[in-house]
């Protein structure tokens, strides 16, 4: 195999660090900065990597991680649930555009083999893309996007067959029906194989790997079983990415896969990153500069087809005209997936190298369209279906007239345990109250047994004054998402400036930035856990209530800042919250020879750093909160809470001065 050289390496991380910061300065997904990298510094770009098979190597171990997550998140009670349009709406799309996409190929020349594939290839949309823009417009849980998210599970499922149907579509001249049955009675044996084995064996196998205690065990252990499953189906004539999926599905169904994410993750997108890096290495320039046209073409039939393929079926599937264009306008790019379907095809010679790169520009270029009409879905929609906004108009008239029976009421934004247990303690004192949400199962059900909930997305304005926003007596946001609290905080004050606002937040992370947005409190579910926690245990301990009651008083009181910050340890980098802003606690040891000793705190100006001084403890005694007139001495351990940056600098105030 030939080598990739040590300066190219250096030359593509370069490359992909400076466009993944440009990307993200403009918003757009960092799959975009790897195909452009790839684009960019490949043998058909300025030529600075060339195509050597080290690199398609990187691209096959991407693949591998790729799928492993892809198991890893593959659940049976998600299918279930969404049965509808996971199998429904997803397999029909998936269906007829495989269909109609294989045809086209088939007739422009392409043999049958390689027009099936291109056809699944064209099938697939981008769950990277999809998810992350979504996300971002706050649109996950409205009823497109979660049509949308149901067909991209189907997309994600399908393209196990695909690849236990490619090697067969390759097969050495027998007939195409004869090389399928042997390779789906091999696939049939060897998932069995894998199943059984890893479904006895593995949970206990790794129940004794992680009573070890060794992260690094751990994670090579995981790393083993991807590439061991990736191997054993390569072995029996399949493709490695279905090992890889299989290992995924096996451990996804064990206690350890939390830990398992956590630790594959780093893998995962580096790997990912140069996966992406390679399929844009693969397109050729010239051939895009040759054949403009005709790609141009490709691209805008990819991206009307689909769009109107999956309106349509929307209708059938009983969707309102709006909701069903908006979920055809996410999905009408190409995706991920199909690049690992070419990947696969490639190797097995399955398609001339001119189908190919006219396939493989076609879906980079509408994955870079997909920004544009994913995030403007919404007055594309507006724009194409007159009916639409009257249906949206529906909706607020419906929530105007429950909020129109309530004065002075509490809105409740989220309607989750955390919600309705707000809603029952208000209840309880009478005090009216309406509460939002964006899940039509669980307003249905609620409203059927008599609650004051209605749909609605209550990041939007027209939601929340149609809710009676300038009339409600408060607010609360009952659930954790600091993207779409900021956006409901911001609505509701300049409406309403002096009206209460209750935040909940996982922990202190985000609340200085909530409060300086215009929460009258925040709630970090966390804190207030352990503050519980506290006061049943020292009341267990015989502790006086008049006591435990003045502490809990005086922690809330104090904006939490007695319990705000804890000591992070190394395990504490696996855990979400450890994000590098968070503020916590350090201790530091003052040296004989520390600039800080014999100084008072007052001299050293650390509340201008944004550091604040928690405790000093000298001669193993803790004393109360320091004041500015306390003098350091040597061997004094101070405890210091703010910002890990704020600390570094406070660290070097403190010993060097």
């Amino acid at each position: 195999m030939e080598r990739i050289g040590f300066d190219s390496i250096l030359i593509l991380l370069g490359v992909a660090v400076v466009l993944l910061a440009a990307f993200r300065y403009v918003r757009l997904p960092q799959v975009l900065a790897y195909l452009a990298a790839g684009v960019l510094v490949g043998p058909y770009g300025l030529g600075w990597i060339p195509d050597v098979s080290a690199t398609r190597t990187l691209a096959e171990f991407g693949l591998v991680f790729l799928m492993f997550t892809i198991g890893l998140e593959f659940s049976l009670p998600k299918l279930v649930a969404m049965k509808s349009t996971v199998f429904g709406l997803g397999g029909a799309q998936v269906l007829i555009s495989c269909l109609a996409f294989g045809f086209v190929a088939w007739g422009l020349g392409v043999p049958v083999a390689g027009a099936i594939v291109i056809g699944g290839i064209l099938a697939m949309s981008s769950t990277a893309i999809v998810m992350k823009l979504l996300i971002e417009q706050l649109e996950q849980n409205s009823r497109h996007g979660r049509h949308a998210f149901g067909v991209l599970l189907f997309q994600d499922l399908v393209v196990v067959p695909f690849l236990i149907l490619i090697p067969a579509l390759a097969g050495d001249g027998d007939p195409v029906w004869h090389t399928l049955g042997i390779a789906l009675l091999k696939s049939a044996l060897v998932l069995t194989a894998i199943l059984s084995v890893g479904r006895w064996l593995l949970r206990p196998l790794f129940h004794e790997i992680a009573s070890a205690r060794l992260r690094e065990y751990f994670m090579l252990s995981v790393l083993l079983l991807t590439l061991a499953g990736a191997w054993i189906t390569q072995a029996a004539g399949l493709s490695l990415a279905l090992g890889a999926f299989l290992a995924g599905m096996m451990l996804g169904e064990t206690e350890y896969r939390h830990q398992v994410e956590a630790d594959i993750l780093p893998f995962r997108d580096i790997l990912l990153g140069l996966f992406f890096v390679t399929i844009g290495m693969q397109l050729d320039t010239a051939f895009l500069a040759a054949h403009w046209l005709l790609i141009l073409a490709a691209v805008a039939g990819l991206l009307v087809f689909k769009t109107a393929l999956i309106a349509v079926l929307g209708r059938a599937f009983r969707m309102e005209p709006g909701v069903a264009l908006r979920t055809g306008l996410v999905l009408s790019q190409g995706g991920e997936f199909g690049f690992a379907l070419l990947l696969v095809a490639s190797e097995h010679r399955l398609l001339d190298p001119s189908a190919a790169q006219l396939v493989l520009a076609a879906v980079v270029l509408s994955m870079m369209a997909a920004p544009v009409v994913v995030r403007y879905n919404g007055r594309l929609a507006k724009r194409l279906v007159p009916g639409y906004m009257r249906a949206r108009d529906t909706n607020l008239d419906v929530i105007r007239a429950e909020a129109s029976r309530e004065n002075r009421h509490v809105i409740v934004c989220g309607y989750g345990r955390s919600g309705q247990n707000l809603a029952w303690l208000l209840e309880q004192e009478n005090i009216p109250s309406l509460a939002l949400d964006l899940d039509p199962v669980r307003v249905r059900d609620a409203r059927d047994a008599g609650k004051s909930v209605v749909y609605g997305d209550c990041a939007r304005r027209d939601v929340l004054e149609a809710a009676g926003l300038h009339r409600a007596a408060a607010l609360v946001v009952s659930f954790n998402d600091t993207t779409a609290t900021l956006r409901i905080l911001e609505i509701t004050r300049q409406v309403r400036p002096d009206m209460p606002v209750i935040v909940r937040t996982m922990d202190d992370a985000e609340l200085e930035r909530l409060k300086s947005a215009g929460a009258t409190e925040v709630v970090p579910e966390s804190l207030e856990g352990s503050l519980m926690m506290g006061s049943h245990l020292l009341m267990l301990l015989g502790v006086p209530v008049s006591r435990i009651v003045r502490h809990v008083r005086d922690v809330r009181r104090d904006r939490y800042r007695m319990l705000r910050g804890f000591f992070h340890g190394e395990d504490m980098f696996d855990e979400k919250e450890a994000h590098a802003y968070q503020e916590r606690l350090h201790s530091i040891t003052l040296p004989p020879k520390a600039k800080a000793v014999g100084k008072l705190l007052a001299e050293l100006h650390l509340d201008e750093i944004g550091v604040n001084v928690s405790a000093v403890r000298r001669g193993g005694i803790r004393g109360p909160e320091p004041g500015p007139e306390t003098r350091l001495a040597a061997g004094d351990v101070v405890v210091l809470y703010g910002a890990p940056e704020a600390l570094d600098e406070a660290e070097k105030v403190l010993l060097e001065g």
